[in-house]
């Protein structure tokens, strides 16, 4: 029987999860983030996808976690520990990442951000800039060196379009998606043309200063919910990985269970 490694990405939107069998991304799933979920609720819906690919729980041998909510740590490693029997190991400041963190407080900086940012590195190489797609747009440095140097932090999509709705009376929610045409001829149009662009916007002039910092051979990767819809209109073009997360989270893993 193949032992396989269980990684999970909690964020404030959506739950990642994600079976590697080695080096190779064996299923993957895309879940809403619910605080409200208990630990029984987790381990039956995890062991129910399990079950349509084919996977057994009793394979998995080791779990690694990577959480921004950190009221659902407890839950998942009561989920882990009565559903698999494992002891789940979460990506912490203390965590063994093969990365030094330059940062004011490493503890500020996000689990997920660090995963994403020891993937590129270790596919790209450096100087590289991941940009994620999430609830926010997050900008993360990694140096030639490949030490992580910091970043940016703006408004995801989604917060953006949920502003214009509870602020804006006369202004409907919209479907985020690249418009027809820049000039929109009604409102719904407008707004997802405001939407769409401004994010294109905001991202390529973000960018733009931030490789006038590290120099023209920096290399942009995109990853997140929305970055197939967002990087292909980029002028950087920049290769999405959709599953950087968990790569890094396995990679974390690989560098901890050596130690």
């Amino acid at each position: 029987m193949t032992e396989n490694l269980l990684v999970i990405d909690v964020g404030n939107t959506n739950t990642v999860l994600g079976v590697f069998e080695g080096k190779d991304l064996r299923a993957q799933w895309r879940l809403k983030t619910d605080k409200s979920q208990t630990a029984d609720e987790y381990g039956i819906l995890t062991r129910n996808l399990f079950m349509l690919d084919g996977i057994q729980a009793e394979q998995i041998k080791a779990i690694m976690a990577a959480s921004v909510v950190p009221t659902l740590n407890g839950v998942l490693e009561e989920m882990a520990r009565k559903y698999f029997h494992l002891k789940p190991l979460f990506l912490t400041p203390g965590t063994r990442t093969g990365m030094a963190i330059h940062y004011d407080n490493p503890q500020e900086v996000g689990a997920d951000r660090i995963a994403d940012a020891v993937a590129a590195f270790e596919k790209y190489g450096g100087p590289c800039i991941v940009l994620d797609f999430g609830t926010a747009i997050t900008f993360d440095v990694v140096s030639e060196k490949g030490e992580y140097l910091g970043g940016a932090i703006a408004p995801g999509l989604g917060i953006s379009a949920d502003a214009l709705f509870e602020h804006a009376a006369k202004l409907p929610r919209v479907e985020i998606r690249e418009p027809q045409r820049v000039i929109g001829t009604n409102t719904v149009a407008s707004m997802q043309s405001g939407l769409f662009y401004g994010a294109v916007g905001l991202v390529d002039g973000i960018l733009d200063r931030l490789c006038q910092v590290l120099g023209k051979k920096t290399t942009v990767v995109a990853t997140g919910g929305q970055a197939t819809l967002v990087a292909g209109a980029s002028k950087y073009k920049p290769p999405v990985e959709p599953w950087l997360t968990l790569e890094g989270l396995r990679i974390i893993y690989e560098r901890n269970r050596k130690k």
